[in-house]
């Protein structure tokens, strides 16, 4: 917790001045006191009370006072509340291994169905990008609102061969530079960039769904690196089953460099070889570039645990760190305390009831 006026907590020595001039007045009252000659006339004459009915009000008093000294200060809470200006990079594997039939009917087919739900189900004002990579990466749309274009484009995914993840994680971070002035893209020198403050992170966020391994290019963790100099979290999602399976694409999947070799199957499909093939998913590279970033990894091995992921996952991405201010819960606590204070300190110090004469 921090406060916006901190300067103004010295409000909060109103409640030692009180008990400094409670102990003079009391100390002032020992002075003058007058003798007596019977006490028990003085006990029998004042209403009896017990030494925590005498404090308890007190106590509840000087509480209140200090919550409302300190509600002067304007005290603030660092809390997760939604962004309004929330923008999602999405970048999908379309490496020749998103041909594995171990989902059904093959990865790339769930892969894009995933997508196009996870587009549909987001709100009007989120922007969405999306990048595509293989041995390459490339933006295929910028962060938008239009959902159409998103669809289309998610439509046309093709697969190629290799796997760059750590270009892809680079591509989205300059896309997302190109909407946010606070992030610089990768060419950019960031000693003359003003830091975020330590904890707080942009609200802009890639998304990498990946089926495999890193095979070219810059390392998945060396992005990684870049994005959280930056703030920037990367959620990674690994999809698919080590389960031997073979490679089987539609024509409109395949573009001209899928595989080294390989040709028609039954059903229409293209094919890498008759054996199954194992697909190794480097956990461990998804895993550290998610805790570099301030994101989460996680796995997926089948199209509803895919679904799933992608759904839960705008629950995390919208939020973001925020200094709110908390006064109002300060004043009401306060007001509360000392109120009941009163209230006790007039209850119990009321007067004997007299007894109604009758005529």
């Amino acid at each position: 917790m921090s406060f916006h006026w901190p300067w103004a907590l010295a409000a909060l020595l109103v409640v030692p001045l009180l008990l400094l001039v409670r102990w003079l007045l009391n100390r002032r009252r020992k002075r003058t006191a007058v003798t007596v000659s019977s006490i028990a006339l003085i006990r029998a004459a004042v209403p009896g009370r017990s030494a925590w009915r005498r404090r308890i009000p007190v106590y509840l008093f000087l509480l209140g006072l200090l919550a409302l000294s300190g509600a002067v200060a304007r005290p603030q809470a660092r809390i997760s509340v939604p962004s309004n200006n929330t923008s999602i990079l999405l970048a999908i594997d379309v490496s020749g291994s998103m041909c594995s039939t171990d989902v059904e009917p093959n990865r790339l087919s769930a892969a894009v169905d995933a997508a196009r739900t996870f587009v549909k189900a987001q709100s009007d004002g989120t922007k969405i990008g999306l990048v595509a990579f293989s041995g390459i990466a490339g933006l295929l749309v910028t962060p938008t609102t239009d959902k159409d274009q998103l669809l289309d484009a998610i439509d046309t995914l093709k697969t190629a061969r290799g796997t760059a993840i750590g270009q892809a994680i680079l591509t989205s971070i300059d896309a997302i530079a190109e909407m946010n002035p606070d992030v610089a893209a990768t060419g950019a020198d960031l000693g003359d960039v003003a830091p975020n403050a330590a904890g707080d992170y942009e609200p802009d966020t890639i998304v990498v769904l990946t089926d495999g391994s890193n095979t070219t290019g810059v390392d998945p963790v060396t992005a990684a690196e870049q994005a959280a100099a930056r703030r920037v979290r990367v959620f990674t999602i690994g999809f698919g089953t080590t389960t031997p399976s073979q490679m089987v694409c539609t024509p409109d999947q395949v573009s001209g460099d899928s595989f080294t070799g390989g040709g028609f199957r039954g059903g229409g499909g293209f094919g890498g070889g008759g054996r199954g093939r194992v697909q190794e998913i480097d956990e461990d590279a998804l895993t550290k570039v998610a805790d570099l970033t301030g994101g989460r990894y996680f796995k997926a091995q089948d199209a509803d645990e895919l679904n799933g992921v992608l759904g839960d996952l705008p629950k995390e991405i919208g939020l973001h760190k925020e200094n709110v201010e908390i006064s109002f819960w300060f004043v009401l606590a306060g007001a509360i305390l000392v109120f009941t204070g009163l209230g006790l300190s007039l209850w119990w110090n009321r007067g004997p009831k007299v007894a109604t004469m009758r005529r």
